[in-house]
C-alpha cells in the first residue's frame, strides 16, 4: 500500500487567504502548522470538512481539529500539528482563533482547499461499495470532453447515434448545452421550464422525460464508458417563462426594484427611437434608416442630445420639489418644532419608489442647520424669510448637482447606445445590419414587458407605477470590466441608467435576495432543477458564473453534492483577475476553468499556454512523500475551440485546426472541443440561430449527410490524438516540455518520471507563413512513430452549407499513418549522434503532425537504476522500470546506514559542514564550491548544497544557476565525494557518493538535477537523523527549533589543522571512542569571519558557547578537552583572549577566565566532578617561563590551575602584555598593553583594566586615525564590570560548597591586607559580594539620601554596567550585562528589584533578535554596525559603535533566562507571572526560529542593525549565539509547565515532524 501523501500548510496570523488556491485529493492528509507568529497564541482550529467518508458536508458544520504534538518537549509547540483525512471532494473552508474563541467572527485566519472528485466510471445500478472501488476511475487530467449543443441532437430516439460521434472520436465526456424546454428565441441558454425536458426530443408517437435521458448517460458509460456533463443557468430564465409570470417577485421589476424605474423609461425612449429611425422620421435630422456610416452615428448622438431626452427631464426621478420641501420647512420653523436627531451634513434622500420630484432631505438636518440665530434681524417674520432664503440655496444646490450626475448618466447611456449602434451597423468586424427595424433595432433592448403595455411613451411611463409595474422586468446579460463581486443590479449600480450592460434580451435576471426566505419559491424551483441536473449528469458547467451570485451559486451546489458528492463542476470566468477567480473556485468548489486555444495570437502563444495549464517540467524534482501546499493555478478543461466561439477556419486556416488540435491534446490536463471542429465546419454553429441537426455516426465507408464516419475532416486524427491524451495521463506521462521549433512549429514532450520514457509530438501549424525547421536533438533511441499525419486539399469538390443536417469542408483530407517504423517515415528523417537521435525534417508542411516514442539509451537507463538502487536506501520508495519497489537491504560498506553508524559527530562536522577557510585549512586543495552565476556555498558539506536545494526543489527552479551547473558538467557530483574521500574515516562514505552520483554522468543531462537532489537531500536527511542520535536525550525528544539549534554543535565544532587547540596531559584518557586526545576540537568563534588561524578560537567565547553547543547536547568528552586545554594557558590567573594554538596567546581579557570557571562548573553539573583531578598539561607554569610541551613535566590537576586563578586575583596583578606593541596589535595604544587584576577587599568586587584597554566582551578598539579613535576603546568597563562580578559569585559559591563537600581541597585564597597576609573563605568572600552589591549596582526607582553621582543617573530602576569604571559616568549606562549576572548569580539579587530592572530592559533595549548594547537615550548610541564607514565622524568610523547600540544576540538568551528564573521565584507572590513569563519568552523566540529556519547558514547571527535590522558587517553564524538561545529552550523544559495546546507524545516520533529540508 502507498504511504499517505501528506500537504503541510502553515498558518499565520491575520492572513486571509481567499485568493489563493489550494488543491488536494482524496485520501491525502492536509496537515496544518503554526507559523512563527502563532506559536504563543491559544490557537483553536476549524474546519467543515467531513471527518468521515459517510457524513454529509455541511458548510456551516465546523469541526475543531485537535493539535497533536510529535516531540517530547512540554512547552515547545514549533512542531505541533492538526491533521484533516481528506475522504470528500468539494470545496471546504478552515479558520482560526488566536484569543481561545471558537467564533468565527473572531477569526485571525482563514482560506479553503479544493479536493478533486473521482470520477468513477461506474453505472449509476453499481451501488454495491466493492464494485464502486473496483470500478475504472477517470483522473481529471484525463478528460477529453466534447461539447454538443442539445437542441441541435433532434428527436431523444436519434440521440445515440449522433453521440456515438463522440465516442468513435475518442471522447469520453460529452457537455450537453440545456437540456431543458427553451424560450421563445431558441437559444440554448434561455430555459422556459427548468423543470421540463425540452419538448422538441418528443417523438411523433411518445413524449421523454429526464428519466429517459438518465438511462441514456448510463449506457453510455456502461457501453461507452464516456460521462456527461450539463450546463447549470442559475442566474436568469427565459423572459417567456409561465412560472416567472406567475412569480414575478422572482425577476427584478419595478415593484421589487423601483431603482429601475429611471432606466426603463430610458431603455423604452431609445426604443421608440429606434422605431422612429427605421421609419425614416429622423431622416431630415441626418439619420437615414439604413445607418452605415460614422456620420450617420453622430447624428443619431446629436439628435438623443439636443431632441429626445430633453422632453423626458429624467433627472426628476432624482431631485425634489423645492417648494414643497421648502414649505414643510417653514412650517416646522413657525410651529418651533423640537428636533428627535440629526447629521452633520444636509444631503438629498432619494425617493425610494422613485417618483418623480418625490426625493427628499432629513429635516430635522435641516432645522438643526438653517433654523438659526439671525444677528440684525428686527422681526420674527423676518428671522424666518431669511432662514428660508439660505435654506432655498442649499436645496437648489443639492438640485443642481443631482441634475449634474444624472446628466452624467445619460451621457454616458447615449455614447454606450451609439457605440453599440456602431459595432452593429456600421464596423467592418461586425454584422453591418443596414436597415434599422423592429427586428434589428440599433440597440436591443434592456427590459421585457407584457405585449399588452406596449405603446405611448407616456403610457409606458403610468405602467411603471402601482402593481403593473411586477410585470416590468429587466433582462439579464454581462458588464465588461465589472466588479463580479458585486450585483450590476442593486440599487446602489446604475449599470441599466447607463447602458453599461450587454444585454441577453431573451432573458430575465433573477433576483433571489440574500437566502431563500427572500424568495422562496425561486429558490425551491432553482433546487428542484439543480437536483434533477445532478441526477442525471456527471458533471455541471456554471453558465455565466461571473455573474452569478456567489451565494446562490453556494447553496445550489451543497445541494448538488448532497445528490452526487463527486460532481465534476467546471466554469468559464471572465473576471480579469486570477484572484478573483479565486475567489469563485474557492466558495464554489470548482474544480476546471475553460481555457481556448483560440485565445493564442500564434504558434508560441499556444505552446506557452500548453506549459502553463498542465504537467510539471520534464526533469522535476522528485518531492518527499510529506511537502508543503503550494499555491496552485486553476486545473484548466483546455478547448482548442469552445462552442460559443466562431470557427477557426475563418479566423484562421482549415491548415490550423489540426496541428493546434494536437497541441492541445499534449497538455497534462482536461482537454475539450467542440462537435463540428473535427468535421472542420467552417463557421460558427450558433446557440441561438442554429436549427440544422448534427450527423449520425455510419460504419459503412462512404455515408452521406446525415451519417458520417472516421474519414470526415481530422476525425481520424482526433481519435488518436484522444486516445493518446488519455494514455499519457493514465500512464503517468505527467513532465512537460514545450521546444518552439520556429514560428509556426512546436516540439512537445510529455514525459515519464518513473520509466523516463517519452512522447514526442511535432506539430506545424498555419498562424502564419512558414519557415525552415531546425532540427530536433532527442536524448536517446526513438523506437517507434506512434503517428504521423499529413494535412492536405483535394481539389475536386466544394463546400456546400446542407439545409438539414451540420457539415463541413469536403475538400480537406487528413492522411494518417499508425504505427510507423522510424526509417520508414514519410515526414522526417532520423540520424544518430552517440547517444542523441538527430530529427531533420524533410518534407513537412504546414498541418503536419508527427508522435514518436523515445526511450533512453541502455546505458542511460542501467546509471538510473544504480541511482535509484542508492538512494531506496534512505527509505525512498524508489522503484525499477518494472513498477516494483526497490530497496536494498545489505548491510556492509556498500550501504549507506552501516557506513554512517560507524561516524562520529566530528565525522559529520566535515560530511555536513565546514566553511570555506576551515576546509583550505586541512591543505587537501578543497574550499567551498562556488556555482557559476549563484557564488560559492556557504558550506562545502552537504548543508551547503541544502541551502539551496531547500529553495530550488520545493518551487521546482530548474532555471537556478545550480541546477545549469549541473546540467552543464558532473564537477559538483564529483566533488561531493572527493572531499571526502581524502579523510581516513570518511573514505567509504565518499566512494559511496561516488558509486552512486558517478552514474549522473550517463544520465540524461536534464534529469541530472533531479537525481543530484535526491541523492543529496536523502543523505542529509539520515546523516541529520543520526546526528541527533549521537546527542543528548534533551536534544533527541527535543523539537525541531532544539534540534536545528542542536546543530549548531556540528557546525562551530571541530578540527581544523591550523586552529589546533594546545596539547593535551599525556595522562589523559578519552571515555568515548569519539574523542580524539590527539586533535581535540575547538569551537569556532563564528562564520565565516572566525573560522580559521589566529581568529577561530577565543577563550571568552568559547566557554560563553560551551554550555549550549556542548554540554546540553550531550558532547561532555569534547567540552572536557577544552576546558583542559584552555586551562593550560593559563597565565597571569587568566585564560587567553585569542588563543593562537597557545603558542600565540594574548593575555588582555579579563572575564575568559570567568567564563572558564564557569563552564568547568556547568560541566560539574551535567557530568560529575571526576575532572577537577584530570591532569592539565601547563604551557606557562609560571607568567615568565617560556612556552612548555605537554611531556607532563608541568602537568596540575584541574583543581590547582583554578585555585591558581583565583588566587592571582584574590592577590592582585599588575602585567605588561608580553610582545607588546605593532606587531601583537597595530590598533593599541602603548598603555594598553599594560594590565591589572585584582579584588576589592573592601567589597569583593573583581576588578582590572584601565582606560586603555577593553577588557571584558564589549572590546571593540578604535582603528581610525582620520577620525581620532585610533588606540581609544570605545568600551573599556575597566573597574568592576557587573557581569564579573556575578560570574565570581558563582565560582566562588561552588567552590564553597565544593570544599564543604571535600571535593575542592581548598575553602578559600590568601590575601594581603594593609600589608598583612590573611586567609580570606570562599563563604566570606561571597557574603562580601552579597552584602556589597545591590549596594553599588542598583540604582534605586527613586532617589534616596544615598546616592552619589545623583548627576549622572539616567534611568532609574536599573543594575549598572559597572563600579569605579573610567570614564566614572560609563557605570551608569544601560546596558544588557546584568541580566548575565543574575542568571549565573541569581543570590545577588533581590527578586523585586530583578524584576523591576529586567522590565526596563524590556522596555528599552530589546531588539526583535538581540539586545541594544547601549541605552537609545545615551549620547554614544549608534545602532548600526558599519565596519568599513571611513569617515571622520568619532562614533562610527571603522565600526566604533560596535557595542555601542548594535543588538547583539547572546545577551538575549540571559535577559530570558533572567526572566523565567525570577518569574519563578516571584510565582508565589504574583500568582500568573510565570504562566505570562513563558508565553513572553516564547513570543520573543519566534524570530529566532524563523531565522535559523530560512538562513542559509542554518544559524543566528553575531548581531544585527538597529531594530532586528540586518548587518552586512555581523558574522551570519555565531556559536555564542546558537549556545544561548538553545539554554533558553532547556531552561523552559526544565520549569516543567507543559503547553496545554497539544498533548505530548511519550515517545518521540520523528517521522512525524513536518519540518521541511
Amino acid at each position: 500500500m502507498l504511504t499517505k501523501q501528506i500537504r503541510v500548510l502553515t498558518l499565520n496570523g491575520g492572513e486571509n487567504r481567499e485568493t489563493t488556491l489550494y488543491r488536494l485529493q482524496k485520501g491525502w492528509i492536509l496537515r496544518f502548522n503554526l507559523g512563527p507568529s502563532l506559536f504563543v497564541s491559544p490557537v483553536r482550529l476549524f474546519c467543515n470538512h467531513p471527518t468521515k467518508k459517510s457524513e454529509p458536508f455541511d458548510r456551516t458544520n465546523y469541526t475543531e481539529l485537535k493539535w497533536i504534538s510529535p516531540s517530547g518537549s512540554k512547552v515547545d509547540r514549533h512542531d505541533v500539528y492538526a491533521e484533516v483525512h481528506i475522504n470528500t471532494a468539494g470545496s471546504f473552508n478552515y479558520y482560526f482563533t488566536a484569543d481561545k474563541s471558537g467564533d468565527r467572527r473572531h477569526a485571525d485566519g482563514q482560506g479553503y482547499f479544493l479536493v478533486d472528485p473521482v470520477l468513477s466510471l461506474a453505472t449509476a445500478e453499481a451501488t454495491d461499495e466493492d464494485d464502486e472501488d473496483e470500478a475504472e476511475e477517470l483522473n481529471l487530467d484525463s478528460i477529453q470532453c466534447q461539447s454538443v449543443i442539445s437542441k441541435l441532437l433532434g428527436p431523444f430516439p436519434e440521440w445515440e447515434g449522433r453521440l456515438k460521434v463522440s465516442y468513435e472520436t475518442g471522447y469520453n465526456m460529452i457537455h450537453f448545452t440545456p437540456i431543458q424546454e427553451l424560450g421563445q428565441s431558441n437559444s440554448a441558454y434561455s430555459i422556459r421550464n427548468q423543470l421540463r425536458l425540452n419538448p422538441i426530443f418528443n417523438s411523433k408517437d411518445k413524449t421523454y422525460g429526464y428519466d429517459d435521458v438518465e438511462r441514456l448517460v448510463n449506457e453510455m458509460v456502461g457501453n461507452w464508458k464516456v460521462l456527461s456533463m450539463t450546463d447549470l443557468v442559475l442566474n436568469h430564465t427565459a423572459n417567456d417563462s409561465a412560472w416567472l409570470t406567475e412569480h414575478p417577485e422572482c425577476g427584478y421589476n419595478l415593484v421589487n426594484s423601483p431603482h429601475l424605474k429611471p432606466a426603463f423609461l430610458v431603455d423604452r425612449i431609445l426604443l421608440h427611437f429606434s422605431k422612429d429611425v427605421g421609419e425614416g422620421k429622423y431622416e431630415s435630422k441626418g439619420v437615414p434608416a439604413i445607418v452605415d456610416s460614422v456620420g450617420h452615428l453622430e447624428a443619431i448622438s446629436r439628435v438623443l442630445h439636443e431632441v429626445v431626452f430633453p422632453n423626458y427631464k429624467i433627472h426628476e426621478f432624482f431631485i425634489m420639489n423645492l417648494e414643497a420641501v421648502l414649505k414643510e420647512f417653514k412650517k416646522a420653523v413657525e410651529e418651533a418644532r423640537p428636533l428627535s436627531s440629526s447629521r452633520p451634513q444636509l444631503d438629498l434622500i432619494q425617493d425610494p419608489q422613485y417618483r418623480r420630484n418625490e426625493s427628499t432631505v432629513d429635516m430635522n438636518t435641516a432645522l438643526h442647520l438653517y433654523n438659526t440665530d439671525r444677528p440684525g434681524v428686527t422681526s420674527r417674520a423676518e428671522r424666518i424669510k431669511r432662514c428660508c432664503d439660505e435654506f432655498r440655496g442649499k436645496l437648489e444646490e443639492l438640485n443642481r448637482n443631482k441634475t449634474a450626475e444624472v446628466q452624467d448618466h445619460i451621457n454616458t447611456a447615449i455614447a454606450n447606445f451609439v457605440a453599440n449602434a456602431k459595432y452593429r451597423f456600421v464596423d467592418g468586424h461586425g454584422p453591418r445590419l443596414g436597415k434599422v427595424s423592429e427586428k434589428e433595432p440599433l440597440m436591443f433592448n434592456y427590459f421585457v414587458q407584457p405585449t399588452e403595455y406596449e405603446g405611448t411613451l407616456a403610457t409606458e411611463e403610468d405602467n411603471m407605477a402601482g402593481d403593473s409595474g411586477r410585470l416590468i422586468m429587466a433582462v439579464n446579460g454581462w458588464v465588461m470590466g465589472d466588479d463580479p463581486l458585486r450585483n450590476f443590479a442593486d440599487p446602489d449600480r446604475y449599470v441599466y441608467l447607463r447602458r453599461e450592460l450587454v444585454p441577453w434580451g431573451d432573458s430575465c435576471k433573477l433576483r433571489y435576495g440574500k437566502e431563500p426566505k427572500d424568495c422562496p419559491y425561486l429558490w425551491q424551483h432553482m433546487k428542484e432543477y439543480t437536483e434533477t441536473t445532478v441526477r442525471i449528469f456527471h458533471g455541471v458547467r456554471l453558465d455565466n458564473c461571473h455573474s452569478t451570485p456567489i451565494h446562490v451559486a453556494e447553496y445550489m451546489l451543497d445541494v448538488a453534492r448532497k445528490i452526487r458528492p463527486d460532481l465534476y463542476v467546471v466554469a468559464e470566468l471572465f473576471t480579469g483577475s486570477e484572484s478573483v477567480d479565486n475567489i469563485f473556485m474557492n466558495k464554489l468548489g470548482i474544480n476546471s476553468l475553460i481555457r481556448e486555444a483560440m485565445s493564442a495570437g500564434n504558434c508560441g502563444d499556444l505552446g506557452r499556454l500548453v506549459y502553463k495549464y498542465g504537467g510539471t517540467a520534464c526533469g522535476s524534482f522528485i518531492q518527499p512523500r510529506v511537502q508543503p501546499l503550494l499555491p496552485t493555478t486553476a486545473q484548466a478543461l483546455f478547448f482548442d475551440q469552445t462552442h460559443d466561439n466562431e470557427s477557426p477556419v475563418e479566423k484562421r486556416s482549415p491548415y490550423d485546426l489540426f496541428p493546434s488540435s494536437a497541441i492541445v491534446s499534449m497538455a497534462c490536463c482536461a482537454t475539450g472541443s467542440n462537435r463540428g471542429y473535427d468535421q472542420l465546419v467552417p463557421h460558427h454553429i450558433h446557440v441561438v440561430n442554429e436549427k440544422r441537426l448534427y450527423m449520425s455516426w455510419a460504419t459503412w465507408e462512404f455515408p452521406e449527410p446525415p451519417f458520417m464516419n472516421e474519414k470526415f475532416g481530422i476525425t481520424a486524427g482526433k481519435k488518436m490524438l484522444n486516445n493518446l491524451h488519455y494514455k499519457l495521463s493514465l500512464a503517468g506521462y505527467s513532465e512537460v516540455f514545450v521546444d518552439q521549433l520556429t514560428h509556426d512549429t512546436v516540439a512537445i514532450t510529455r514525459h515519464n518520471p518513473q520509466n523516463h520514457e517519452s512522447f514526442v509530438m511535432v506539430a506545424r501549424t498555419a498562424f502564419q507563413n512558414p519557415q525552415n525547421i531546425r532540427p530536433l536533438h532527442i536524448h536517446g533511441d526513438i523506437i517507434e512513430i506512434e503517428f504521423e499525419a499529413l494535412f492536405g486539399e483535394t481539389k475536386g469538390f466544394k463546400y456546400e452549407k446542407n439545409p438539414n443536417f451540420i457539415n463541413g469542408l469536403p475538400n480537406y483530407y487528413l492522411d494518417v499513418k499508425e504505427n510507423v517504423e522510424p526509417s520508414a517515415s514519410g515526414l522526417i528523417k532520423i540520424r544518430k549522434e552517440g547517444d542523441v537521435s538527430v530529427v531533420d525534417f524533410y518534407t513537412f508542411p504546414p498541418g503536419s503532425v508527427i508522435v514518436f516514442k523515445q526511450t533512453l539509451p541502455q546505458k542511460a537507463k542501467s546509471a538510473i537504476i544504480k541511482i535509484r538502487r542508492g538512494v531506496s536506501q534512505f527509505g525512498y520508495l524508489m522503484r525499477s522500470y518494472s513498477g516494483k519497489t526497490m530497496f536494498d537491504e545489505t548491510f556492509d560498506k556498500s550501504n549507506f546506514h552501516a557506513i554512517i553508524s560507524k561516524l562520529s559527530l566530528s565525522d559529520l562536522n566535515y560530511v555536513l559542514y565546514r566553511c570555506d577557510s576551515e576546509e583550505r585549512a586541512d591543505g587537501n586543495g578543497f574550499g567551498a564550491y562556488d556555482i557559476p552565476g549563484y557564488g560559492p556555498m556557504v558550506y562545502c558539506g552537504l548543508r551547503g548544497l541544502m541551502a539551496v536545494l531547500a529553495h530550488v526543489r520545493p518551487n521546482n527552479d530548474l532555471g537556478h544557476p545550480l541546477c545549469h551547473n549541473l546540467r552543464e558538467g558532473n564537477w559538483l557530483a564529483d566533488y561531493v565525494g572527493n572531499r571526502l574521500k581524502v579523510h581516513p574515516n570518511l573514505k567509504n562514505l565518499g566512494e559511496w557518493f561516488d558509486s552512486v552520483l558517478s552514474n549522473l554522468k550517463d544520465a540524461p543531462r536534464f534529469l541530472v538535477p533531479c537525481y543530484f537532489d535526491t541523492v543529496i537531500t536523502g543523505a542529509y536527511v539520515v546523516l541529520r537523523e543520526q546526528a541527533m542520535k549521537l546527542m543528548s536525550e534533551f536534544i533527541q525528544e527535543g523539537s525541531t527549533f532544539v534540534q536545528m539549534l542542536s546543530l549548531g554543535s556540528l557546525q562551530f565544532c571541530g578540527y581544523v589543522k591550523n586552529a589546533k587547540l594546545p596539547g593535551l596531559s599525556k595522562t589523559l584518557k578519552s571515555t568515548t571512542q569519539d574523542a580524539d586526545i590527539e586533535h581535540p576540537l575547538s569551537l569556532a568563534a563564528g562564520f565565516p569571519h572566525f573560522a580559521s588561524r589566529y581568529m577561530r578560537n577565543w577563550g571568552r567565547d568559547t566557554f560563553i558557547a560551551l554550555r549550549g553547543l556542548l554540554l546540553l547536547t550531550g558532547r561532555y568528552e569534547d567540552a572536557k578537552l577544552i576546558i583542559l586545554a584552555y586551562g593550560g594557558c593559563l597565565r597571569h590567573g587568566l585564560i587567553p583572549n585569542l588563543l593562537s594554538e597557545g603558542s600565540g596567546a594574548r593575555y588582555n581579557c579579563r572575564d575568559a577566565v570567568w567564563w572558564w570557571l564557569q563552564s568547568i562548573q556547568d560541566y560539574c553539573s551535567f557530568n560529575g566532578t571526576d575532572i577537577l583531578e584530570e591532569k592539565v598539561a601547563r604551557l606557562y607554569p609560571s607568567d615568565d617561563s617560556p612556552i612548555r610541551e605537554p611531556d607532563g613535566q608541568y602537568d596540575q590537576p584541574l583543581h590547582e590551575v583554578i585555585q591558581e586563578a583565583l588566587q592571582r586575583h584574590a592577590e592582585g596583578l599588575k602585567y605588561r602584555e608580553r610582545n607588546a606593541g605593532p606587531q601583537i596589535d597595530d590598533q593599541m595604544s602603548d598603555e594598553g598593553f599594560n594590565n591589572e587584576i585584582g579584588v576589592n577587599w573592601e567589597t569583593g568586587f573583581v576588578f582590572g583594566g584601565n582606560e586603555h584597554n577593553c577588557g571584558t566582551w564589549m572590546d571593540k578598539m578604535g582603528s581610525s586615525v582620520k577620525a581620532g579613535t585610533k588606540g581609544k576603546p570605545a568600551t573599556p568597563r575597566c573597574g568592576s564590570a557587573v557581569e564579573l562580578v556575578g560570574l565570581s559569585m558563582s565560582a566562588v559559591t561552588w567552590l564553597q560548597t565544593l570544599a564543604e563537600q571535600e571535593v575542592y581541597p581548598y575553602d578559600g585564597v590568601s590575601v594581603i591586607k594593609n600589608g598583612v597576609s590573611s586567609k580570606v573563605t570562599f563563604k566570606e568572600w561571597s557574603q562580601l559580594l552579597k552584602d556589597n552589591f545591590e549596594k553599588h549596582f542598583w540604582i534605586n526607582e527613586d532617589p534616596t539620601e544615598y546616592e552619589p553621582h545623583r548627576e549622572l543617573i539616567n534611568r532609574r530602576g536599573i543594575y549598572k554596567d559597572s563600579y569605579y569604571s573610567k570614564p566614572f559616568w560609563a557605570d551608569f549606562q544601560l546596558r544588557p550585562n546584568f541580566p548575565i549576572a543574575m542568571m549565573v548569580a541569581p543570590q545577588l539579587f533581590t527578586p523585586e528589584r530583578a524584576w523591576t530592572a529586567l522590565l526596563e530592559a524590556e522596555d528599552v533595549i530589546l531588539g526583535p533578535l538581540g539586545m541594544k548594547t547601549l541605552d537609545p537615550r545615551d549620547w554614544a548610541y549608534v545602532g548600526d554596525y558599519d565596519n568599513s564607514n571611513d569617515s571622520n565622524d568619532p562614533k562610527v568610523a571603522h565600526g566604533f559603535n560596535y557595542h555601542q547600540g548594535p543588538e547583539w544576540v547572546w545577551p538575549l538568551g540571559y535577559f530570558l533566562r533572567a526572566k523565567l528564573y525570577f518569574a519563578k521565584a516571584l510565582e508565589p507572590k504574583r500568582k500568573g507571572i510565570l504562566r505570562n513569563t513563558i508565553s513572553f519568552i516564547k513570543t520573543r523566540l519566534t524570530p529566532h526560529y524563523e531565522h535559523v529556519m530560512t538562513s542559509p547558514w542554518q544559524s543566528l547571527p553575531e548581531l544585527t542593525n538597529s531594530n532586528g535590522m540586518f548587518c552586512p558587517s555581523s558574522c551570519p553564524a555565531q556559536a555564542w549565539s546558537v549556545a544561548c538561545i538553545l539554554e533558553v529552550l532547556y531552561d523552559l523544559e526544565e520549569v516543567g509547565i507543559v503547553d496545554d495546546i497539544a498533548p505530548r507524545r511519550n515517545s518521540l516520533d520523528l517521522t512525524q515532524k513536518t519540518v521541511l529540508v
